[in-house]
């Protein structure tokens, strides 16, 4: 028995998005080696809002917590903006990276979606949350690797969010894992207790792994100049 397909093809199907709605192109990802670290961009859609608010800060810190769980992807790095995240992370492999980041996209987009929705009348919010692929670069040498670092940590201060109460008072990035961070510039060699600065006594830093690959623990010091906490990233990724 023949059964009638139902509906026809859908306007625009088969179309390339265009604009921030393209996201990275649908390549087939290189291999990836456990010693080499990933830069990690995730981007959200307009709906979700500016994450840079304490409610969403805490839907993305559960994300870093289940992730927490895994050994064969760990984030290193974290820093939150606007629209859109940086994860510095390390993978045994390809496979790991890929359900690694599946997992953390997850428990991310089901936090947030919780917390948008918290107080608001109806249905909780399912929507998508991430509107396409993350891009992914992968860290092969000691500049790269001091680049991502400086880039991640401040991104802030490329995004200009230093600039806007009660952020212009700030050190460090406080939607970020830089208080984490033992190589600042700002830190004598001396020092016993590396991390100078202490955030608000409600907060919670998002929960991430000590690096274990080379380029993230010692290899980016080879990379050039000790980072500075007013270091303001190139614009170049």
């Amino acid at each position: 028995m023949l059964f009638k397909k139902r509906g026809g093809k859908r306007r625009g199907a088969g179309r390339k998005p265009k604009g921030w709605r393209a996201g990275s192109p649908h390549k087939v990802r290189p291999e990836l080696k456990a010693r080499h670290p990933v830069h990690v961009v995730l981007r959200v859609i307009g709906a979700v809002g500016n994450l840079r608010r304490r409610f969403t800060y805490r839907a993305i810190r559960e994300a870093t917590l289940t992730t927490a769980r895994r050994e064969d992807f760990r984030i290193v790095h974290v820093s939150i903006q606007r629209t859109h995240v940086h994860l510095l992370v390390e993978a045994d492999g390809k496979a790991a990276l890929a359900s690694g980041m599946q997992g953390f996209q997850i428990s991310a987009a089901k936090h947030l979606n919780a917390a948008i929705s918290k107080g608001k009348p109806g249905p909780r919010r399912r929507g998508t949350v991430f509107p396409d692929r993350y891009h992914a670069e992968i860290i092969t040498s000691p500049r790269q690797a001091r680049h991502a670092m400086s880039y991640i940590l401040c991104n802030w201060r490329k995004h200009e969010e230093d600039r806007a109460l009660p952020m212009s008072g700030w050190k460090i990035d406080w939607f970020s894992t830089a208080a984490m961070f033992p190589g600042w510039a700002e830190y004598a060699p001396y020092e016993e207790e590396p991390f100078l600065w202490r955030g608000p006594e409600t907060y919670d830093p998002l929960v991430v792994y000590q690096p274990r690959t080379w380029l993230l623990r010692e290899g980016w010091k080879k990379g050039g100049a000790t980072i500075s906490t007013r270091e303001v990233p190139s614009a170049k990724c």
